[in-house]
């Protein structure tokens, strides 16, 4: 008999893992449902209190049991919420069954385990599906998981903040195990980290997707955060008007008058007009103030503080496309979102030890060649080091880090090789909160110093090449002018290799006094350097100079000017007509200096 329930248990733990569970919406009926983000297969935290809530018929009595482990509470007399809480628990793949009664009613949630849970945040780049990138057959074919669980939101931005996730908004319907199938419709990102986490470590491993294509980082940070700098209180206030003067049904119909004047002037058939909308639901939400993922704090209010406590491990934010824009680039503003954002989550989550790691943006683009060194677009290399300067400013490298991608380089806004980037993370991860001898180093600059026409540069660790040459690409250098030209970089062959290797000298011939440095500085730039040497552990970008790029105080003007582009546009042409001249005439002359560049003078 003992067999025959045994065997019964896996058939149908099984097909929890086949079928996922129906998420509910919340809403202040007497019906009792857990909020939406609970379900059959899911992953709850370990190390860390259970929090469980819901609603039901104001004033019932709930009990909630969990396992063996029972909890009871009273619906609120307003809207029905309840909410219970148990202790922590260690890392268990043992299916648990959740289930709670109140009055005649009851909700059983099976299959569920506890481990870590990790929430992949940011653009589309994030939420890129496995199945469009590289080497999705061979990924599709390890997805067979059954301890890897997916939870996936999207479009569901919102103009206040929101207290269940809307059901249509859950692309996975609820929890699901890994399966080749499962795993291609999910975030690639997101996938390989949780495999990679999940095989190296053997506990259950739960990933959230709750990014939103197209989203400034605007709308990911929580809306509290912008009242503490003035510019962030005044965009909020400038929001509120264009709210309260906003007619809905008015722009509704105008964009539905639009849609029929178009289909008639194409002689498109009645049956191929649009329907007439009801409740303005033919207008996109860019169109909505509020709710745009442009504006403060939409994304977070219906996609991740939706589902706050909830507890989780950490946080991965893979973002940087619309905010390196020209008309939205705003370094300064950005370094600050990327502090104020977790900080934000901490504070909703009540957890301030939540891991936070940023995947720097995505290098998207034709690649750099020094053909058109000096054409790059400025701005995204502003916004990686708005990145990584604000997990900087969180001053706690033991949970927070900045995980460099612009190496990873394939043109066009939705880079198809994302399976580096899950992996890197997911190495970085692993080196901080697993104690996994998974290798994850970081170079810091310790010193640069100009030395008559070289910058020497001073790391505290071995950086070089990550092929070994003796070349090194990516660096740039300009004099008291600001011109800034692509420049020649060697390791020094002073002392043994070890110490070497943590000194780079930079040197251009058309640069006679260098006061400044720049590297892999551009959208999809050159750059080489690795820490020692290591394929997946690039420097960061970085400069040394404090030339910024123009920025308005007040949010609701444009980033960067057509004016500003233009110009720079112009110097970048110039610059680069120069530098190839120049080379040319003196061939030779830079020969034979890279003989020596580097060298100890003998």
């Amino acid at each position: 008999m003992k067999h025959i329930i045994r065997f019964v248990a896996a058939i149908l733990a099984m097909a929890c893992l086949t079928f996922p569970s129906v998420a509910q919406d919340a809403a202040t009926t007497d019906t009792l449902r857990l909020h939406a983000i609970f379900g059959s297969n899911m992953v709850l935290q370990r190390g860390k209190p259970i929090a469980i809530w819901g609603w039901a018929a104001p004033g019932a009595a709930v009990i909630v049991q969990l396992g063996n482990d029972k909890a009871e509470a009273t619906a609120a007399a307003d809207k029905g919420r309840w909410e219970v809480t148990f202790a922590a628990r260690d890392a268990s793949a043992e299916p648990q069954t959740l289930t709670v009664t109140a009055g005649g009613e009851k909700v059983e949630m099976v299959n569920i385990v506890v481990g870590d849970v990790w929430v992949m945040y940011g653009q589309s780049n994030m939420a890129f599906p496995l199945k469009q990138v590289s080497n999705r057959d061979t990924e599709s074919a390890q997805a067979n998981l059954p301890n890897l669980r997916l939870f996936s939101i999207t479009g569901n931005e919102q103009a206040d903040p929101q207290e269940d996730i809307r059901r249509e908004a859950i692309d996975t319907k609820g929890w699901v195990a890994s399966t080749p199938e499962t795993a291609l419709e999910f975030s690639a990102i997101g996938f390989v980290f949780g495999k990679q986490i999940q095989l190296s470590t053997r506990i259950p491993i739960g990933v959230i997707k709750n990014s939103r294509g197209g989203a400034s980082m605007e709308a990911l940070v929580p809306i509290q955060k912008f009242q503490e700098i003035p510019s962030g209180k005044a965009l909020v206030e400038s929001i509120k008007a264009q709210r309260a003067s906003f007619d809905l049904q008015a722009e509704s119909l105008k964009t539905y008058e639009k849609e029929l004047n178009d289909a008639r002037k194409k002689k498109l058939p009645e049956d191929k007009w649009p329907k007439k909308p009801v409740n303005g639901e033919n207008v996109r939400s860019w169109n909505i103030p509020g709710k745009s993922p442009s504006h403060p704090a939409s994304v977070y209010n219906g996609m991740f503080g939706v589902f706050k406590g909830y507890n989780i491990k950490g946080v991965l934010l893979h973002h940087g496309h619309n905010n390196a824009m020209t008309n939205n680039c705003r370094p300064k503003l950005y370094r600050w979102m990327t502090k104020a954002l977790i900080e934000g989550v901490r504070e909703d989550f009540k957890d301030p030890t939540i891991a936070y790691g940023v995947i720097g943006f995505c290098a998207g683009g034709r690649p750099q060649t020094e053909e058109d060194f000096e054409l790059q677009p400025p701005g995204p290399a502003y916004i990686r080091e708005a990145q990584r300067l604000g997990v900087e400013d969180l001053k706690n490298p033991l949970i927070n880090g900045y995980i460099p991608a612009y190496d990873v380089q394939v043109p066009g806004l939705h880079p198809t090789r994302k399976i580096e980037h899950g992996q890197r993370a997911a190495r970085w991860a692993l080196n901080k909160f697993y104690d996994k001898k998974a290798q994850w180093e970081e170079a810091k600059l310790l010193s640069v110093k100009p030395e008559g026409d070289e910058m020497i540069l001073s790391f505290d660790r071995r950086v070089h090449a990550d092929d070994m040459t003796p070349i090194i690409e990516g660096f740039a250098v300009a004099g008291e002018d600001g011109k800034f030209y692509k420049a020649y970089a060697r390791n020094s062959t002073k002392g043994d290799f070890w110490t070497a290797a943590k000194i780079v000298h930079v040197w251009s011939p058309l640069v006679p006094k260098p006061v400044a440095l720049r590297y892999a500085w551009g959208h999809s730039p050159m750059g080489n350097l690795k820490v020692n040497g290591h394929q997946e552990m690039p420097i960061p970008e970085f400069r040394t100079d404090s030339w910024d790029l123009p920025e308005s105080e007040d949010l609701t003007d444009k980033g960067l000017t057509r004016e500003f582009s233009k110009q720079w546009q112009d110097g970048g042409k110039a610059r680069l007509e120069y530098r190839r001249t120049e080379e040319a005439k003196r061939a030779l002359e830079i020969l034979e200096r890279l003989k020596t560049l580097g060298k100890p003078a003998s």
